[in-house]
């Protein structure tokens, strides 16, 4: 098998502005309501921004904590610091947010912009024939998964932002999040009401929410500099620090400085002297840095790092993490850029996005991507072949008389010998998982090996796990096999995911066995069963089941519309918006019943089914 390359995770490029973008923070249960402000009612229709600038408002910055503090789950982009005005919010009110960082206060950089300034290159015209057009913007065509440019028909631009910001990323529901990026990635033309750059902003935005890093910095990519609108300048930073890479702040320190007064520019206009070379420039500029902030800390002693991996440099930086609460993007970013990992301690307080975006830093030694890239496969960002191919980059890297110890030699296991061998190794990767999610990464990591393994009875309760792991990713039809195996058996979470999962009902699903299953099962589990056959046409009556099918509140009435108005796009991120919950168990069955039955009649029953399955083996 051939090797993990780290080059192919990159994209190159990106933009910036912003210095810190606070780090996600871990949300510890659900919140009462899962769905934004004005869903459950007839109120609180979005509103319209300013006439003299028709883009969409961002979200109201935070309140209380600096920007260098966790993030709320939300995950609105951060307020600048140090005094500088934010964009408007969502009240249309100016927010300033104070920063207590020493290293990035807002000092009086005059001289420090004077002597920049004088020393900076021209920026480079663009030609108008060279030109990208921001009407029609993203990589994903039909041609390749992309949905098609009327994915949002005619919905109004300032409507589809906000349900955009108000999403709170990540969801518990791998496919939906997979849907969500081709649908953020495809090849669609700005809608109405809204700013063309402030819209791919946003799109950028969610994506990094998402955990989905290079998939925010095509997106920034796509858009010519000097059209960057102060809402990209946000968003970009947050890509190039998400994506570990400084350099992306170079191309933007002048045009940067000419919309905000922020201290990320003096520290970025010296790591990139640092990166072209120009050391004495560079210490110059950090020194100066330094002196106007009045202490080092360690956002600046970050600087100072790479500044030190610059071209003709002789500045060795220590870093001791000692004393630091808390991490947010500039620290993740600067120190993934120079191979830093950042202690577990700090780690555990952020959310799952940050773990995605660590998992694809390629300065950070891949043994200590693991546990990241298996967060990231929960999340939807890494596939089954990109984790299978990760443990078989470190397998070739360990010594022969070591392996039999680790997953990758494990994991060969799974794919040679007998049939009995493959599933006990299987097995054994399972059930070794510490919580949940590395659980479902580890049956993500063996769907093809599970593939491989014909039916038979012979595997006993390890069936299900065998069904959930091809299921995991969209291995329907070699899962559809068993459905003869499960049927003669009691096995009631391997026969809810065929249930649901398989092209046609491949184990019975009439009204006695639904009936068996909703009994024995919890309520919960037993309801969301209901709402997903009927939503996929295989149960006539949830109601006499406890589950409503007609809307009865704001979102289900739009996301009904938007599928009958065959908005594909629409219909994908109300379905986000109709899970925003830690986990399965946090989505109410009814949301489940409109989401699945709104992706089949748009034609994404697949998609519909596999979203199914997931919360069947997932509960």
């Amino acid at each position: 098998m051939k090797r993990w390359r780290t080059s192919l995770l990159l994209l190159a490029g990106g933009a910036a502005l912003a210095i810190a973008l606070p780090a996600f923070g871990q949300r510890d249960k659900a919140p009462q309501s899962i769905l934004p402000p004005g869903f459950g009612d007839s109120s609180n229709v979005p509103r319209k921004a300013p006439a003299e600038r028709p883009a969409p408002p961002p979200p109201a910055a935070p309140t209380g904590p600096s920007t260098t503090q966790a993030a709320p789950a939300s995950g609105a982009p951060a307020a600048p610091s140090a005094g500088a005005t934010a964009p408007q919010a969502a009240t249309g009110a100016p927010t300033t947010v104070t920063s207590d960082e020493p290293a990035v206060e807002n000092p009086d950089a005059t001289d420090l912009q004077d002597l920049s300034q004088n020393q900076r290159p021209p920026a480079i015209e663009i030609p108008d024939s060279a030109r990208r057009p921001t009407d029609i913007v993203g990589p994903l065509t039909p041609e390749n998964w992309g949905l098609g440019r009327s994915e949002f028909g005619n919905a109004n631009g300032l409507f589809l932002a906000a349900l955009m910001r108000r999403l709170d990323a990540p969801l518990p529901s791998r496919w939906e999040s997979m849907l969500l990026r081709r649908a953020l990635l495809s090849q669609i033309p700005a809608p109405s009401n809204v700013n063309q750059v402030d819209w791919v902003a946003e799109r950028a935005w969610l994506l990094l929410r998402m955990g989905e890093a290079d998939a925010a910095r095509i997106l920034v990519q796509s858009v010519d500099v000097d059209q960057f609108t102060p809402r990209m300048f946000t968003v970009a930073v947050q890509t190039a620090l998400a994506t570990a890479d400084p350099a992306a702040l170079c191309p933007l320190v002048t045009p940067g400085r000419a919309v905000s007064d922020e201290p990320v520019w003096p520290l970025a206009d010296a790591m990139c002297a640092a990166l072209q070379g120009d050391s004495a420039r560079a210490s110059q500029l950090i020194d100066q840095a330094r002196g106007q902030s009045g202490a080092g800390g360690i956002d600046l002693l970050l600087a100072e790092k790479v500044i030190g991996a610059g071209l003709n440099t002789s500045r060795a930086v220590a870093i001791q993490w000692d004393g630091v609460d808390s991490v947010n993007s500039w620290r993740f970013g600067m120190a993934s850029a120079t191979g830093l990992r950042i202690p577990d301690t700090l780690m555990s307080g952020v959310g799952p996005q940050v773990w995605a975006w660590e998992a694809r830093a390629p300065m950070i030694p891949l043994d200590q991507r693991v546990e990241a890239a298996q967060i990231a496969a929960s999340l939807g960002v890494f596939s089954s072949a990109a984790l299978v191919e990760m443990y078989s980059a470190l397998a070739d890297d360990t010594d022969p008389s070591d392996l039999e110890a680790t997953v990758g030699g494990r994991l060969r296991k799974a794919y040679v010998g007998d049939y009995k061998a493959r599933v006990d190794a299987m097995h054994g990767l399972w059930d070794e998982a510490r919580n949940p999610v590395d659980r479902h990464a580890r049956l993500i990591l063996t769907a093809t090996a599970a593939a491989r393994i014909p039916p038979s009875d012979a595997y006993g309760d390890r069936i299900a796990d065998l069904v959930a792991s091809m299921m995991t990713a969209g291995l329907d039809q070699p899962a559809a096999r068993w459905g003869g195996i499960v049927d003669g058996q009691s096995d009631d979470r391997a026969w809810s995911i065929l249930a649901v999962g398989s092209a046609r009902p491949s184990v019975d699903v009439g009204a006695g066995r639904v009936r068996t299953f909703v009994k024995g099962a919890d309520s919960e589990k037993g309801k969301l069963l209901v709402a997903a056959l009927a939503g996929l046409g295989r149960l006539p009556d949830p109601a006499a089941y406890g589950v409503n099918p007609s809307p009865t509140t704001r979102w289900e009435a739009m996301i009904e519309a938007a599928a009958r108005n065959r908005q594909v796009g629409t219909v994908a991120l109300l379905a986000g918006i109709g899970m925003q919950t830690p986990s399965w168990r946090g989505v109410p069955p009814e949301h489940l019943y409109q989401i699945v039955s709104a992706l089949r009649r748009v034609g994404h029953e697949y998609e519909a089914r596999m979203i199914a399955a997931e919360a069947m083996s997932r509960l």
